[in-house]
């Protein structure tokens, strides 16, 4: 009897600061019970480069990773959390030079990578507890070969994997609080 209260009190002991913290995912999502709903506005394309579709790829792939990653409802307006930004940076810049020129100008230089950077600034608020708010802007990059490829035929990879991680950052930001 005495072997059977000790592990129930251990146990007690080990349950009860999960309650006092707010809830746990697997994905290291920590959202207060109260919190149900989140919005999540359109990420304009502030500058007009790259992709037509920029901004409509971006905003439904972050709702879908919150949609996947939390229990939280997604409403149009006024949810729990808020979150809205832009994509404010699309660059692509040469890197690596690799000697070899072309037949116009004989030994100019060339990339042997190219760079695609893109930028979003986030702005996030929690309405339960405005400590967690925040309005900071998410970079990534992502390389490619120019010599054995064109953008035309990667660009839509490197998109992708860039915004997988910008959007990772963000919700580790806004939800994980890391």
């Amino acid at each position: 009897m005495k072997l059977r209260n000790n592990i129930i009190a251990y146990l007690y002991l080990a349950i009860i600061p999960l309650y006092g913290c707010g809830v746990y995912s697997f994905t290291g999502a920590s959202i207060a019970p109260e919190i149900k709903t989140i919005s999540i506005d359109t990420f304009f394309d502030e500058i007009g480069s790259g992709p037509p579709n920029l901004s409509q790829v971006f905003t439904e792939k972050i709702k879908d990773y919150f949609q996947q990653n939390t229990n939280l409802s997604l409403v149009e307006f006024d949810g729990d959390l808020q979150l809205e930004g832009a994509i404010v940076r699309y660059d692509l810049a040469p890197l690596a030079p690799a000697a070899g020129g072309n037949q116009n100008i004989p030994g100019a230089d060339v990339a042997g990578l190219q760079r695609l950077t893109i930028t979003v600034k986030a702005t996030y608020v929690n309405n339960f507890d405005d400590e967690f708010n925040f309005d900071q802007s998410f970079s990534f990059y992502d390389d490619y070969n120019p010599s054995s490829t064109t953008l035309a035929a990667v660009e839509d990879q490197l998109v992708d994997v860039i915004f997988d991680q910008i959007i990772v950052d963000i919700f580790n930001a806004s939800v994980a609080n890391w």
